[in-house]
């Protein structure tokens, strides 16, 4: 069957449900949300003679669900735009219309006997053959779908969405006894590829895979914590990032989730698996019985285990709760010296081989973890899961841990850590021994660039199903064509190149502008073309601010006036080179980064892009050629000439406030990706492979080497007068110090072409002319020198 997915339905508006209903809105669906009648209306309702019969009064707990959610932050909505392919309306009286939809999702209260009642309802309505899922979180699935219809069956099965959808990409596919493997098949692969999920398909156990495992992650924290006699800011330090965990680590993550979300997945699990080994692990802690019957639930109350308050002078400050005494303090400084020596280390394989080794109470804490979740995941095969992969990436993608259980495991060395836990009394399943005993080593290989998993019925390792369309990079290191200290140049196949560097923060330095000249070549003599791509969080936080900051200090300008020239010259290579380049951007993709995509032939950005200009942030204005680029693009508006400049004002606006879209989607908003050119890939696994297919679609169509433009409209003294006028007014207004108006008057400058008299024609050089000039004035600044040193002290990216 050709099954189409155009229209979907959900029914059940709270949090969960309004997300879900934004996430599909994102890419392009229409949405019907609905949600129960009001038992009455509320008083301003009753205030303006409104009755229950009124739509507005029968719609009112629907709306504001919705419209609570598109004022969250993060936000639910790639753009705010999508709102208008979500209709609302209430189950009473809109429910019949679930019938012109493909997928009906049930996202209602997690009781049973609610479940039943409204598929009751779903199955007078809906057309047959249409999709029914259920989102519920642990309710076994076979239990929702008795005393349905044949064909409710068939097309029936569980649907785990995290929360928020957007950005955890977990998808939980659990089977019901009688749904069509053709049904399952194809939403494994819609989560996937229009979705973006990382798709997992689960049995119906208790929980599925990723609550059952990442509830127990918490409880065996919680463990530790006891044992060790740790507070919670400590165990927060030890759990966040430095462990490769969200930063917001294990109490602020129970706070956000809500403690009695967690409380309920841990009280139901002994009830619905009484022969888990694990047992008494799952038995709440005092402190935690303490704080649902104290209703200190986390943010949905105010306060859990941090609590807010406003202290001196109306600032607010951060309490955290005293387990000992369940009364709220500041905020403790924690200092580990096994963490002191960790911190320095980027690369997380290694760094988590310090932290299991410390020798301190830090040190032990992560031994006592690891031995708990390692014996655990151990014994949920085959209970849970069949294939060990599974389990780690259900950790990734719904609770956001970089490295899953097992390879964890592998990092820390299965056979060491085996015996490291048998003396401490840690049982692993039998079957870890017996892979061992076989000679095996490790839970995952790669093999010709195809990662690998070892499947313990047949004792051989297999390639994990679904990745072999994925291009990732770091498997094809055997695959090599050339090499720096920060870069290398991948072959992928089908006379392919792709290059990724690997620097802090995936930062632009020489060793980086180097690479991407020197792989333009190398794609030019031999290849069809190249892929601009990177691995880690983000595709690049900009270029090096240590090495400019150095330069500028030191006044050196010839060497900064060198180092502009060579960031010019790799752009304006990647722009005007022989084969076709595709830059694939993911997460931050700041200045410099920015400035690579707006040169590339075309650009595959992951919808979970954030890319911008934020040069003006530090005191400086773009100097890679992408103010350059914004004059461009503003010349090339197919426009009046009066509404021209209106278009040249906004370009200037986002590049002086330094803005930063906040999804691929805001990006093409925001002039910065190209209709037509550019595109998105809404899964960031396949935004390579996606990039590579660009590349030789370009090639194939007889790519032609452009030619640098000599005939780039400016706008001279006329649009300086107009740009000036705006920035003096915000000077004036007080919106903007001294200073911010210095450097927007210098940007005014070059995006206006100088100081002509009239407008006219200009070249890119005179453009990028321009610009360095800017540039190597501002570096000369105080405030400038100042604002580069208050960033390289933060550690952190600029982002406005």
């Amino acid at each position: 069957m050709n099954r189409a997915i155009r229209k979907v339905a959900v029914v059940g508006s709270g949090v969960m449900g309004s997300r879900i209903a934004c996430h599909f809105a994102g890419i392009g669906v229409q949405v019907l949300l609905l949600d129960i009648v009001p038992s009455e209306p509320n008083e301003g309702e009753k205030a303006k003679g409104l009755g229950i019969d009124n739509k507005q009064v029968r719609n009112r707990i629907v709306n504001d669900a919705l419209q609570a959610t598109l004022k969250g932050k993060p936000s639910a909505v790639y753009t705010k735009k999508v709102a208008d392919l979500i209709r609302t309306g209430n189950t009473e009286d809109d429910l019949k219309e679930i019938a012109d939809c493909d997928w009906v999702i049930e996202v209602v209260v997690e009781r049973l006997g609610i479940k039943q009642k409204v598929f009751d309802q779903i199955e007078k309505y809906r057309r047959p053959g249409s999709l029914i899922t259920t989102n519920t979180s642990g309710i076994p699935i076979h239990l929702m779908s008795e005393g349905r219809s044949d064909d409710f069956k068939q097309h029936f099965c569980g649907s785990h969405f995290f929360n928020p959808p957007r950005y955890l990409r977990l998808l939980e596919i659990i089977p019901a006894p009688d749904t069509k493997k053709e049904v399952i098949d194809f939403l494994m692969d819609y989560g996937d590829r229009f979705l973006g999920k990382t798709t997992v398909l689960c049995k119906d156990t208790p929980a599925f895979i990723a609550n059952r495992v990442g509830v127990f992650g918490f409880m065996a924290v919680f463990n530790a914590m006891q044992k060790l006699g740790l507070n919670v800011g400590e165990v927060d330090s030890l759990t966040g990032t430095i462990l490769g965990r969200p930063k917001s680590a294990t109490f602020r993550t129970g706070d956000v989730v809500g403690l009695d979300t967690l409380v309920h997945v841990a009280k139901a699990l002994p009830q619905n698996a009484p022969n888990d080994e694990a047992i008494e692990i799952f038995k709440l802690p005092a402190f935690l019985e303490k704080m649902i019957g104290n209703k200190w639930l986390g943010d949905k109350t105010g306060q859990g285990f941090y609590k807010k308050v406003k202290g001196e002078k109306d600032k607010s400050e951060i309490l955290t709760l005293d387990l000992g005494t369940m009364e709220y303090g500041p905020k403790q400084k924690t200092k580990f010296a096994t963490i002191e020596a960790a911190k320095p280390i980027d690369d997380l394989a290694a760094r988590l081989k310090v932290l299991y080794a410390g020798q301190d109470k830090a040190g032990e804490f992560y031994r006592i973890f690891h031995h708990l979740l390692f014996a655990y995941v151990s014994h949920r095969i085959p209970e849970i899961s069949d294939e060990l992969y599974k389990i780690d990436n259900a950790l990734k993608a719904g609770f956001g841990w970089e490295i899953g259980a097992f390879e964890s495991w592998d990092i820390l060395g299965l056979a060491k850590t085996l015996e490291q836990m048998k003396a401490g009394g840690y049982v692993a399943a039998p079957w870890v021994q017996q892979m061992l005993d076989k000679g095996f080593t490790s839970f995952y290989k790669t093999e010709n660039g195809q990662r690998k998993y070892y499947d313990i019925p047949t004792q051989t390792y297999k390639a994990i199903p679904g990745t072999g369309s994925l291009i990732i990079l770091e498997h094809l290191d055997e695959k090599v064509v050339w090499q720096n200290s920060a870069c290398k140049l991948h072959d992928i196949g089908d006379d392919v190149v792709a290059l990724r560097w690997n620097t802090k923060m995936n930062s632009i330095g020489g060793e980086v502008l180097d690479g991407v000249m020197k792989s333009v070549a190398i794609a030019e003599e031999r290849y069809k073309g190249l892929v601009v791509a990177n691995s880690g969080d983000n595709f690049s936080a900009g270029a090096n601010v240590g090495l400019i900051f150095m330069f500028a200090a030191e006044q050196e300008y010839d060497e900064l006036d060198f180092a502009i020239r060579q960031f010019q010259a790799t752009t304006m290579r990647l722009r005007y080179s022989s084969i076709p380049v595709v830059v694939a951007p993911h997460g931050m993709t700041l200045g410099g980064g920015c400035e690579m995509c707006l040169h590339a032939d075309a650009v595959q950005a992951a919808a979970e892009s954030y890319i911008g200009l934020v040069e003006v942030g530090v005191g400086l204005i773009p100097g890679g050629g992408g103010t350059k680029e914004m004059v461009l693009r503003a010349a090339e508006r197919n426009i009046k000439e009066d509404v021209e400049v209106n278009y040249l004002q906004q370009l200037f606006i986002n590049v002086g406030t330094a803005k930063v879209s906040t999804s691929a989607h805001e990006a093409f908003d925001n002039f910065i990706l190209r209709p037509g050119f550019d595109s998105i890939s809404v899964n960031p696994d396949r935004r390579i492979g996606d990039a590579k297919r660009k590349v030789l679609l370009l090639h194939e169509s007889g790519y032609t080497q452009p030619m640098p433009r000599r005939n780039i409209k400016v706008q001279g003294r006329g649009g300086l007068g107009g740009l000036l006028s705006g920035v003096h007014a915000m000077w004036r207004g007080k919106y903007i110090s001294d200073y911010d108006k210095f450097i927007a008057e210098k940007l005014a400058y070059v995006m206006c072409g100088g100081d002509l008299t009239q407008e006219g024609y200009v070249s890119e050089q005179y453009l990028l002319d321009l610009e360095r000039e800017a540039f190597l004035s501002l570096c000369g600044q105080r405030k400038t020198l100042e604002r580069l040193q208050s960033i390289l002290q933060s550690g952190k990216p600029l982002r406005n």
